[in-house]
């Protein structure tokens, strides 16, 4: 998920650029991107000069010095495995949407990023909705990144982000415009309101004819 410059203009940040990353962390920087029925993520990982040698053998995982396309994608699997995503309390279900490693020199001199794009589905909710992110790969060494974009769709708003110390746990809160919770009738009442008043009138009608014909009741 590249994002268009002017999104980077507008992107959220809360905190410094990750430019100058510390040798022996990993560095995990996460953009978020929300829509009314989706959610996109963009992970960049890249692993300091100390670290790499550890990290290579969990990528490259036969030990031949090349990291395959199969050994790519497995590795995208492992970090997804350790994300957790959740909506007003419901847990989601990332989808891996790509995978980028670059050349082995790169990494090695703690210069390259590789970038793993992931989205998830969204179920139907209200008009204030809580989306909740954690990481945990690679926890004893990550430097953990988080921010969110401006949603593209103006009826989204972003009213508030949390995140803890080491922003391995993430709450962004927004409201959607035009979406109403639904009235106890309509739960369930799902059919169209014309034949509920055509219904009712239906029993007036019958206790009208039973209060007439019906006999009394006698009560011993």
């Amino acid at each position: 998920m590249k994002p268009a410059p002017a999104a980077i203009a507008i992107l959220i940040f809360a905190c410094a650029p990750a430019a100058a990353h510390r040798l022996d962390e990993y560095l995990q920087g996460t953009l978020i991107a929300v829509e009314k029925d989706l959610v996109r993520a963009q992970i960049d990982l890249t692993p300091g000069v100390a670290v790499y040698p550890a990290l290579l053998r969990d990528m490259d995982t036969d030990s031949d010095g090349v990291i395959s396309v199969a050994e790519q994608r497995a590795y995208a699997v492992r970090v997804l495995r350790d994300l957790s995503l959740t909506i007003d309390g419901h847990r989601l279900t990332p989808r891996l949407l790509s995978v980028h490693f670059p050349g082995i020199e790169e990494l090695r001199d703690g210069g390259g990023e590789i970038r793993i794009e992931f989205s998830a589905d969204l179920p139907s909710g209200g008009p204030a909705r809580k989306l909740i992110f954690e990481n945990r790969h690679h926890s004893r060494i990550a430097a953990y990144q988080v921010n969110c974009l401006v949603p593209r769709d103006p009826d989204i708003r972003v009213a508030a982000q949390n995140r803890n110390y080491s922003q391995s746990h993430y709450e962004l809160e927004y409201v959607q415009a035009g979406v109403q919770t639904r009235p106890l009738l309509s739960v369930w009442w799902p059919g169209d309101p014309a034949w509920l008043s055509a219904l009712a009138l239906l029993l007036l009608a019958r206790f009208a004819w039973l209060w007439r014909h019906g006999r009394p009741v006698h009560y011993k």
